[in-house]
């Protein structure tokens, strides 16, 4: 009797911190979808003027408080977004970033004046439900609190996976980009989803050590000084190569491939070094999958309004 209480005790504590974790991602996404519409206004604002265009190397959004309240909010998003690695899978939370692209959408329709298309509308219809769908079936976390065993991720199929993905970003970085970047956007999606797939695993990583090391269980500093150091130099990665791949391609076809590819190889990674779907039942593996599908058909469907003489595979430079 008194186990099953102390098993009801866990699975109540892990129901928390699942639900603190589905908050925390929601509200990223809410905050992140902000950000871009008060950038985007900012930048309008200023293009109406003399100053000179941000694109053109200027740097007059600095002095209007609407483009640093976006910076904010885009701030405040990305450290929700941290802490909700804390408590709930890296899966569940990545998928929910699906839900900033319908913040954006709806705010875009009703401050830019980018009026959503029928196609638009059902997209953010099924983002929604995707979600949702998701929520419910995603994996409800691994016991992760240890920081014994977050010592064992140091081995194995951690050290083989960050091989992997060192090796490939730099084949791709210095060998494909160079020569195919401009022609074939899966080079520089791939490259950010690979490398922003090892980010995440590092967010994860650096928040569980973090609150082990709050809780009592201290296992030393240098497991949260190595994870942050890869979390910094993995962003300016992501950063450069998705600017690199939005200048030559747009946002209406890296968005939704970034998504995608990005998803699906944090799905992959938190399987094997987290063991997330360890305990799931095939029913919540096929559910979280068609969130995971839906969702992603959701961000094509709205960003479909968004004209584009390309290819998703290659789209030939002038």
């Amino acid at each position: 009797m008194t186990v099953e209480v102390i098993n009801l005790y866990y699975q109540g504590k892990n129901v928390d911190k699942y639900l603190i974790g589905v908050a925390l991602a929601i509200s990223s996404s809410v905050f992140i979808g902000s950000s871009f519409i008060l950038k985007k206004i900012s930048l309008l604002k200023l293009s109406k003027s003399s100053s000179l265009r941000a694109g053109a190397g200027g740097f007059g959004y600095l002095k209007d408080w609407m483009w640093w309240a976006g910076f904010l909010s885009m701030s405040i998003g990305e450290f929700l977004n941290l802490v909700a690695y804390g408590f709930a899978p890296a899966s569940l939370v990545t998928s929910l970033g699906a839900l900033s692209v319908l913040v954006s959408a709806v705010l875009a329709s009703k401050f830019l004046q980018e009026h959503l298309t029928t196609q638009g509308k059902i997209g953010c219809v099924l983002c929604i439900l995707g979600s949702i769908i998701i929520i419910f079936n995603a994996p409800k976390e691994v016991d992760l609190d240890s920081i014994a065993l977050l010592g064992n991720l140091q081995k194995g199929p951690v050290i083989v996976y960050a091989i992997f993905i060192i090796f490939t970003s730099f084949f791709l970085m210095f060998f494909l980009g160079p020569k195919y970047g401009s022609r074939y956007i899966v080079i520089y999606c791939l490259l950010c989803s690979q490398v922003g797939s090892f980010t995440v695993m590092a967010c994860k990583i650096l928040v569980l050590s973090i609150r082990c090391e709050l809780e009592g269980s201290h296992g030393g500093y240098q497991i949260i000084v190595i994870s942050f150091l890869i979390v910094v130099v993995c962003a300016c990665i992501q950063i450069t190569y998705l600017n690199k791949a939005l200048d030559f391609f747009g946002s209406a076809v890296v968005t939704p491939m970034y998504y995608v590819m990005f998803t699906t190889l944090v799905l992959l990674s938190s399987a094997v070094l987290f063991d997330e779907w360890k305990k799931m039942i095939f029913s919540d593996i096929l559910g979280t999958l068609l969130g995971l599908l839906i969702a992603a058909v959701s961000i094509f469907s709205i960003h479909a309004k968004k004209k584009e003489n390309s290819s998703f595979m290659m789209v030939e430079s002038g």
